[in-house]
């Protein structure tokens, strides 16, 4: 039996009969896009082309980043479908869920939805699915969206920064849970209480702890006690996307102990980066929720790896340069959001490793955990049946970040100068150079 395709090397391979993934010596063979056998190295499979690893290097998973703003159409100038697949590409990412905003129109209707599609359809290096969004002139109307094959629906509690994508008031939050509980939909929010940021708003400048102090802690905790408070009336899904803070932490877990369906994810730069390193007037650290202190850092990293938090993606959130800098350092007047799509791995591999956390964690965090919340069954895995979506990486060859070299379409990055540790080497996608994407919809929908 002949195959299209087999690898040979060491692999992050999880077990037939269940239990955690490790890395194990095999050859893994791929016909028509899919992982059709593991076999123990030295068997020699047949096959039309085989790939054997270096001895640095170790297969992967590609990555599913489920938080990813492309802004295609209409901020297409911020970054695009095709710019930011092959940037999700060299980063490992073979799967990505595009956010409702910042792209215009956003995608709150299913005639918005397909827009979104035009644009992706014939541009997409990677699989790319998409998210829409709950505002308020949309309530009553999520379950076409829905039908339509988007995979939940975002929604902001304090305003999001563009006009077009308007925060829900808690009425509005209360009645998005309750339309989403009739049909089992899934809520992901940007959790910071508006009253919280009003209380604490400043008049801005370039020092970095005036911008931290204003978005506290306490927004976060008081937006996340309101979603807890909805899912506890509704019984529905919620997740909190971006958690920045470990303020919030103990009533996450209580909530999940009392059996709530509540899910929370943070970001690279929450992982790697902290308020003690940034320098005034270094706007292109800008991201909302802040990057806090490091001792709130290692607090979601002891979270990450106690379970309490479930996945790590990117966030990524490009703009110009000339947004990201307005105001010469001036944080009121830069945009905020951190593109980092194709340093995630890199970047938390670098801070796992220097703190003792195996390889295998960040990958379930970053390819596993992400494809099951989505309900993408067959991504996240090197396992028989799943999509051949493979990534060689090198994770001991270092690397010196510059923002001009990255494939995003703008060369601003808050990790530029940083060294970073370990190279993607070739990305797969259904056992093939990327550049054929498809796009996806939930594949654990009726």
């Amino acid at each position: 039996m002949t195959f299209d395709l087999v690898i040979v090397g060491r692999a992050l391979v999880t077990p037939a009969l269940g239990g955690a993934p490790g890395f194990r010596d095999v050859e893994v063979a791929v016909r028509d896009g899919r992982i059709v056998e593991i076999a123990p190295a030295g068997v020699s499979l047949a096959a039309a082309e085989r790939i054997r690893l270096a001895p640095d290097e170790v297969l992967l998973p590609g990555l599913v980043d489920t938080h990813v703003h492309v802004n295609e159409p209409g901020r297409t100038e911020w970054e695009g479908f095709a710019s930011a697949t092959r940037a999700a590409a060299a980063g490992g990412v073979t799967t990505l869920l595009d956010m409702p905003l910042n792209s215009v129109p956003p995608t709150t209707t299913p005639e918005n939805l397909e827009l979104k599609r035009r644009a992706a359809r014939h541009q997409s290096a990677v699989d790319v699915g998409f998210w829409g969004g709950a505002v308020p002139g949309n309530l009553g109307s999520l379950r076409p969206l829905h039908d339509a094959g988007v995979f939940g629906f975002k929604a902001f509690l304090a305003p999001s920064g563009v006009d077009e994508f308007g925060h829900l008031d808690p009425a509005q939050l209360d009645a998005a849970l309750d339309e989403l509980a009739a049909f089992d939909g899934l809520l992901l929010v940007h959790a910071e209480d508006p009253e919280v940021l009003h209380a604490h708003e400043n008049a801005g400048g370039p020092g970095y702890a005036d911008y931290v102090a204003s978005r506290p802690d306490e927004a976060e905790v008081a937006a996340i006690a309101r979603v807890i408070a909805g899912l506890r009336r509704t019984g529905g899904r919620a997740h909190i996307l971006h958690l920045s803070s470990a303020a919030p932490l103990d009533e996450i877990r209580a909530a999940r102990a009392e059996g709530l369906r509540l899910t929370v994810e943070t970001c690279p730069h929450y992982l790697t980066l902290a308020a003690e390193g940034i320098p005034d007037g270094g706007t292109q650290f800008k991201c909302a929720p802040p990057i806090r202190s490091e001792a709130n850092r290692d607090a979601l990293w002891a979270a990450l790896r106690a379970g309490d938090i479930d996945l790590v993606v990117s966030d990524h959130s490009p703009a110009t340069a000339e947004l990201k800098l307005a105001g010469d350092g001036d944080f009121a007047r830069a945009w905020g959001g951190i593109a980092g799509l194709q340093l995630g791995l890199a970047a938390v591999w670098t801070e796992a490793a220097r703190r003792g956390v195996p390889l295998e964690e960040v990958v379930g965090w970053m390819s596993g955990a992400p494809a099951a919340f989505a309900g993408l069954r067959r991504k996240g895995g090197i396992v028989v049946d799943r999509d051949a979506d493979l990534v060689v990486f090198a994770p001991d060859e270092r690397f010196t970040v510059h923002a001009p070299e990255l494939l995003h379409k703008n060369p601003v990055s808050a990790y530029d100068g940083l060294e970073f540790r370990g190279v993607v080497r070739r990305t797969l996608l259904r056992g093939a150079d990327p550049g054929a994407g498809q796009l996806l919809t939930p594949e654990t929908r009726g």
